[in-house]
């Protein structure tokens, strides 16, 4: 086992990663500033195999590969369906069977933008143009502070720094450019991270599977170190035992049902995704979103590789694991203020500079640990458990070969920056095209937008890190920004695709009183359980919405009747439906039935392909096979049912445009 931080040739390939990301900022500069179509969604020139694979990348981060690797750790391929939540993307079905295509034939640049393409350019529209911007700042606000937090953690494992140290740097670099390269950068450096992705995957599974030789060694070893006598299935239970700081994901497939009914909802009201808008015909949105779907399933395979790795190093670092939960209280002992939030500050300064720390505490860390105290400190948690949401950074640390661990960490980081880059970009075109240009200075030319994006970049990034600093571990704040602020902004996102009579008025009556209802718990109820977030907020915010679209006049008739002629939406449109001829009408009833019969193929074929790969790096051989070939029928189905049709334009839409980018 090798202790210590990264070597000298770790730091030559990370400094040359960061030099190469700095040289395309500059490159990509001169495309992005071109126009704000170009710096916003690319010119819409892009092919959809780039957005594809952008896609794949954008959805994968350090928070998020800790936190799956932590529940895989846990429970074994099992884990995946608490990552139902989120972690699973579930709601790429959606998007790749509708939603996304609808927000694309609108032709605007932005998810706020749309409102005005939806509700008019009236005050109904603007204020739902507005508060859909400033909903997406509040929820990126959020998303900084879940990547924030996690970077830290794992960074401050693998550097002689702190975990904010370590984010500022990370966080500084990744703002920079997606400053300054806009909608290209994002694409660009997500295709090469994407190939670094894939690298790692290999190396990892690779590892993994030439640690252990047969699943019943893995079972046990697993049972020793976890406690977990199922780890290596993948039939949910009702009870499944977690330890302390986890037992409300204890009745797992309840939990797993809540988060795909959650999914499926929000997915109903997703797609204004920058991609989207940037797509060039409905074909591409349905191609992009399929290779999307297909790409993520290779991060679980590394994911697994780096939960058998985990039980490996900790099995080697506590054969008697009673020494974590005496070494949690000796700390608690010496540190009177240690908290749970700032357990990590605390930890790292031990290890990281013992000399300036409590002599008498160090003292009897080194004794009661051992000469690897450093290491095995890095996974205690607050509850006197192995933390983990460490076991990643851990792994990479202690059981990654000197001069892999380098590409390793390019992999993990390249992930978080596409996170960030994607969600950032976004964010502030939302903020430059429809609260800037819109409110503040219509007539503003490209440059004065593109300072203003710049500021609002570093405004949020500030923020982030003020909310991050308040944040008790990555899980907690991803299930309040998933089931708490997701929540109360999911209804007036979906009726708003579903529902005629709904106007801008109740779209942002509903998404303010979500917000609301969203930062008043964080405030005042923190530890309330995600299912009561999602029930409660959702609650609040549906309430709002009806009442709020009640209350005000509907929206124009004319406004309303080219929004259906455009989208084709389905749902409570009947009387606008009824308005169409009767070939047009037939083909947008066959198109509705296509995208409505393919969500039980889809979904089952994403769930499969998740699942097997995960299955083989844990040598569970039957339940690969049989996974496998629920994969292949459902695929069939899809194919037959909605895959074969995806080139047949829609009524009265252009077909794919013959421009490129370069």
């Amino acid at each position: 086992m090798t202790s210590g931080y990264l070597n000298s040739f770790d730091y030559t390939i990370i400094s040359l990663y960061l030099m190469l990301l700095i040289g395309m900022t500059f490159y990509l500069k001169k495309f992005a500033s071109a126009s704000l179509e170009d710096y916003l969604v690319g010119g819409r020139a892009l092919p959809w195999w780039m957005l594809g694979a952008s896609g794949m990348a954008s959805y994968l981060d350090v928070a998020g590969t800790m936190v799956i690797v932590s529940f895989l750790y846990m429970l074994g391929p099992r884990g995946l369906f608490i990552e139902f939540r989120g972690g699973a993307v579930l709601v790429l079905v959606l998007m790749m069977l509708w939603t996304g295509k609808w927000h694309r034939r609108s032709g605007c640049l932005t998810g706020a933008e749309w409102m005005i393409y939806r509700f008019g350019d009236g005050p109904g529209g603007r204020f739902a143009q507005l508060a859909k911007a400033i909903a997406s700042i509040v929820w990126l606000i959020g998303m900084l502070a879940y990547l924030i937090k996690a970077m830290g953690l794992f960074l401050s494992m693998l550097l002689p720094f702190s975990p904010m140290q370590c984010a500022v740097a990370l966080i500084g670099v990744a703002a920079i450019y997606t400053m300054f390269s806009g909608f290209y950068g994002v694409v660009f450096t997500d295709l090469l991270q994407s190939l670094i992705i894939i690298a790692a995957v290999i190396l990892v599974s690779y590892l993994a599977m030439s640690e252990v030789t047969d699943a019943g060694s893995l079972q046990v070893l697993a049972t020793q170190v976890t406690g977990n006598s199922q780890w290596t299935t993948a039939t949910p239970e009702w009870h499944t035992p977690m330890p302390e700081g986890y037992q409300q994901y204890q009745a797992l497939i309840a939990f797993a049902g809540l988060y795909l009914l959650r999914n499926l909802f929000f997915g109903m009201g997703t797609g204004d995704d920058p991609k989207y808008f940037g797509a060039k015909c409905d074909a591409d949105c349905s191609k992009l979103s399929f290779l999307w779907t297909c790409l993520m399933s290779v991060r679980w395979p590394m994911m697994m590789g780096f939960a058998v790795l985990g039980l490996v190093l900790v099995n080697s670092l506590f054969p008697d694991q009673s020494v974590i939960q005496d070494t949690a209280s000796l700390i608690k002992q010496h540190v009177p203020d240690v908290t749970e939030e700032n357990w990590q500050h605390v930890t790292s300064a031990l290890i990281n500079s013992p000399e300036s720390s409590d002599p008498q505490l160090v003292a009897k860390l080194q004794a009661g640990l051992g000469e690897r105290w450093k290491g095995q400190l890095l996974l205690v948690s607050y509850h006197g458990t192995v933390n983990p949401e460490r076991i990643l950074p851990a792994v990479l640390l202690f059981k990654i070969p000197s001069g892999f661990r380098g590409l390793m960490l390019i992999a993990l980081l390249a992930a978080s920056m596409s996170t960030f880059d994607s969600n950032v970009n976004m964010t502030a075109g939302m903020f430059v095209r429809d609260i800037y240009q819109k409110h503040i200075r219509p007539s503003a030319e490209i440059r004065e937008l593109l300072v203003a994006t710049w500021i609002f970049i570093a405004a949020m990034v500030f923020i982030g890190f003020a909310f991050a600093y308040n944040v008790k571990s990555i899980h907690e704040v991803w299930d309040w920004i998933i089931m708490g602020l997701g929540g109360g902004m999911m209804m007036p996102i979906i009726l708003r695709l579903y529902w005629w009579r709904f106007n801008g008025g109740g779209f942002a009556c509903g998404m303010v009183c979500g917000m609301v209802a969203a930062l008043c718990q964080r405030l005042l109820v923190p530890d309330l359980g995600p299912q009561y977030q999602l029930l409660f907020i959702g609650g609040i915010g549906l309430l709002g919405s009806v009442v709020g679209a009640l209350l005000t006049p509907p929206t124009d008739p004319e406004v309303l009747r080219h929004f259906y002629r455009t989208t084709w939406p389905f749902g409570f449109w009947k009387h606008l439906k009824d308005e169409l001829p009767e070939p047009v009408k037939q083909q947008v009833t066959s198109e509705h039935r296509r995208d409505i019969s393919a969500v039980p193929f889809a979904l089952t074929f994403q769930i499969m392909i998740f699942l097997v790969p995960m299955l083989l790096i844990v040598r569970n051989w039957y339940a690969c096979a049989v996974c496998s070939g629920i994969a292949a029928i459902a695929l069939f189905g899809l194919y037959h049912i909605w895959l074969r049709h995806i080139n047949i334009p829609a009524p009265s839409m252009d077909t794919c445009s013959d421009r490129e980018v370069f």
